[in-house]
């Protein structure tokens, strides 16, 4: 959902990726459902990390980092998203480990004036062999650290 032809906005950390909300991502209210913020979080990131070289392509992963698992995630809901088409999502890496990473996001209009959700996601390097914690590598590292907040 990367790709918009829009410039990001500019942010002081983190990066700011658009995503679209599509009909059938909306309740029976026509508001954003609630299950679908952690979708459209994951869409967010996927692209990001895509476009820095991590990521699945032709069904294999191009680093070992793909291979992660999400172990917290919490949201707060602040405001509707009341319609389809374009929100953004502002995400930093608030900690980096030795193999987990946790970010922080929000929800907001584009032009920045409404937030709609916020929240932080956890996610820990798993090593596919054994299911265990394993090191990120010093690709993803790279790409991380420009995602810390200072």
């Amino acid at each position: 959902m990367s790709h918009a032809v829009a410039e990001q906005p500019a942010v002081e950390y983190g990066h700011v990726e658009r995503t679209m909300v599509h009909f059938d991502d909306l309740d029976a209210l026509g508001i954003l459902h609630n299950a679908r913020y952690a979708l459209l979080l994951e869409r967010a990131l996927t692209a990001y990390w895509s476009d820095r070289g991590v990521a699945y392509q032709a069904g294999r992963a191009s680093t070992p980092d793909v291979f992660h698992a999400v172990r917290e995630f919490t949201i707060s809901y602040l405001a509707p998203v009341t319609g389809t088409g374009p929100v953004a999502v502002h995400f930093w890496l608030e900690q980096l480990g030795t193999s987990s990473a946790r970010y922080a996001f929000r929800f907001h209009s584009l032009d920045g004036t409404t937030t709609y959700a916020e929240g932080q996601r956890a996610v820990v390097r798993l090593d596919p062999a054994t299911l265990r914690p394993a090191p990120w590598t010093d690709t993803a590292r790279a790409v991380a650290t420009t995602l810390l907040r200072s």
